[in-house]
């Protein structure tokens, strides 16, 4: 948060389900000068259930910065949000290089950014991966027949029902510092990363 905060964020609504109420005790409702609000599952409604309850309490005239909670990507907002206006994008991925085998979803972007297949990656080449930052048009998810409350997953349910909407999926690399702490050992890089 202090990252995003740097970059201007003000407002950020966390999705929370085990043990919410020791976060919600420890935050309260303000971080640093920014505001808190949450979103509570009682039951797992995965990434696109989770996004769904939290898009209800953003702004909906305006895109809205979508994270990956467990992961850390030092983008540069402003160009973000300049690409994806220039693209008039409804979904913008931030993207980085990987080379490691099966643990990212894939993505194909033509010369303009544009994005045409999402998939994972099997093999171990150089490629782009999502970085777990997106910039989403509210309109374009209230678009996609969903019912609020219900498990969705954002790579199986969501991304596949914006391109069958023909939405603008939209994609920029970004070379800066990308960690994953969804395994034990990039946890433990990552403190030592994020402290120097």
């Amino acid at each position: 948060m202090r990252y995003w905060i740097a970059q201007g964020i003000s407002h950020f609504v966390i999705s929370i389900g085990y043990r919410y109420q020791a976060i919600i005790d420890y935050f309260d409702g303000q971080f640093e000068g920014a505001n808190l609000d949450y979103v509570i599952e009682d039951a797992p409604l995965g990434t696109g259930g989770a996004l769904l309850m939290a898009s209800k309490k953003v702004c909906q005239r305006e895109a809205f910065l979508l994270l990956n909670g467990d992961t850390y990507f030092s983008i540069d907002l402003q160009r973000f949000i300049e690409f994806t206006q220039k693209n008039n994008a409804d979904w913008s991925f931030a993207l980085f290089r990987t080379t490691e085998k099966g643990r990212y979803l894939g993505v194909n972007v033509s010369d303009d950014g544009r994005i045409g297949v999402l998939q994972s990656d099997l093999t171990f080449e150089e490629r782009l991966a999502n970085g777990g930052v997106y910039l989403v048009n509210p309109k374009a998810l209230a678009a996609i027949p969903l019912v609020c409350g219900n498990r969705y997953s954002l790579e199986d349910d969501i991304f596949p029902a914006a391109i069958n909407l023909e939405q603008r999926l939209f994609g920029k690399e970004f070379p800066d510092m990308f960690i994953d702490i969804g395994v034990p050992e990039d946890y433990f890089r990552a403190s030592t990363l994020l402290v120097s």
